[in-house]
């Protein structure tokens, strides 16, 4: 394994270590999961870029397009939790109720 291949694996874990773990805010969340994929999108950038060829070459704007639109709709989330509950502590909402 190369060093960029163990970094890049490294920070996606890490990444996913502190969404499981640390799930006290929502916003920790979503800064989590943006962790995650901007390794996938560096990661697949140098994939591409290791191959030499075109093929590929959209992959990674296909990817940072949809982890655009996720961070947009966590944000439109966030503040709509922190409009109806006041914060955005994970362990207060309760998805039974409306």
């Amino acid at each position: 394994m190369t060093p960029a291949h163990f970094t890049f694996s490294t920070t996606f874990v890490l990444g996913l270590a502190g969404l499981t773990f640390h799930r006290t805010h929502l916003l920790s969340a979503l800064l989590c999961l943006e962790g995650m994929m901007l390794s996938l999108f560096i990661a697949l950038s140098l994939w591409t870029l290791h191959l030499n060829t075109t093929n590929f070459s959209t992959s990674p704007m296909i990817l940072l397009a949809f982890s655009a639109c996720e961070a947009s709709a966590g944000l439109a989330l966030l503040v709509a939790t922190a409009r109806t509950h006041g914060t955005d502590r994970l362990q207060t909402l309760n998805l039974l109720q409306c």
